[in-house]
């Protein structure tokens, strides 16, 4: 569906990329900036595998935010693809906005994406977020340094999770777009297939009631997405692990934690899709499913990054 009247009305649109370092805030800050939930949060690094665009309509602008796997050194076939995929949108990009936890300040990872952006002649916002309860003077000298080492065109102190300064950021991309026709409908808000969005949940709500117990080597995939007549959806899902002693940490005593797991992401499915859903949810033992090329063409990344 296009937009009513796009042909009589001057529209622009245009992508913005968001990098920065694991737990930066990125999917948060797009969340917010798209005003719904598109990509999965979690206080565990590396959450976001691939590139999630979200869009926006601001009046006859459609602004696309593209999130991205955070920047690090990787160690692992599954490391690279994610980083590969972090800078793969990066020659496409009106503008790139780097992310950076303020409380964290400067560290390795950080280094590497400013050594990055030199690949590159975009437009570059610094947005410096989790800012609240950080003193005026350590901001201003992180701001600094960090205009030291590359030249940004704009600088942002924001708070991602409670929305302070997103306002002004949100203007500033707005203004960047360049003139031209809208590349999504103006009722699609994300690019992530259903099937694999539902799958995301679940792992958001995996993560979260596992805490630091599995390591984030755990995948999940929608096996099947069934339609009924009333509008509700049966779907069944397959949560992988690498070895039979993590599959009881998700299964918890008596299988409550796998039954709180699906729970929580059937509840949350329901409201995001607005429909009944029925979700099951199997835990399957798969020593290498992260060298599988399979599951790295689910999530649209490069196995042989």
């Amino acid at each position: 569906m296009s937009k009513p009247n796009q042909d009589a009305a001057v529209t622009r649109c245009g992508i913005v990329l968001v990098l920065g370092a694991p737990n930066a805030g990125k999917s948060t800050l797009v969340n917010r900036l798209v005003g719904a939930k598109v990509t999965i949060v979690s206080p565990k690094v590396q959450t976001t595998r691939t590139r999630v665009r979200a869009i926006a309509i601001h009046g006859e602008t459609q602004v696309i935010y593209t999130d991205t796997p955070g920047i690090f050194a990787p160690k692992r076939r599954l490391d690279r693809a994610m980083v590969d995929a972090a800078w793969g949108g990066a020659a496409d990009a009106d503008v790139i906005a780097v992310m950076v936890d303020a409380k964290r300040g400067i560290d390795r990872d950080v280094e590497r994406i400013i050594a990055g952006l030199e690949m590159y002649k975009n437009p570059a916002a610094l947005v410096l977020n989790k800012v609240d309860g950080l003193r005026r003077e350590l901001l201003l000298t992180l701001t600094e340094t960090l205009n030291s080492l590359s030249k940004f065109d704009a600088t942002f102190m924001v708070s991602a999770l409670n929305g302070s300064g997103v306002d002004a950021l949100e203007a500033y991309f707005k203004g960047l777009m360049p003139t031209g026709p809208w590349l999504f409908p103006d009722d699609e808000i994300s690019d992530l297939p259903q099937r694999l969005f539902a799958a995301e949940v679940t792992r958001e709500k995996a993560y979260t009631k596992l805490h630091q117990e599995l390591p984030y080597s755990l995948s999940v995939e929608t096996e099947s997405w069934e339609e009924f007549d009333n509008g509700g959806v049966r779907i069944e899902q397959n949560l992988t692990v690498a070895r039979e002693t993590q599959k009881g940490i998700v299964l918890g005593k008596g299988g409550q934690m796998i039954k709180r797991i699906r729970a929580e992401a059937q509840e949350e499915l329901a409201e995001l899709l607005e429909r009944p859903v029925h979700l099951f949810v199997r835990v399957r033992v798969r020593e290498k499913w992260a060298d599988d090329p399979g599951h790295f063409r689910d999530w649209g990344l490069r196995f042989d990054a």
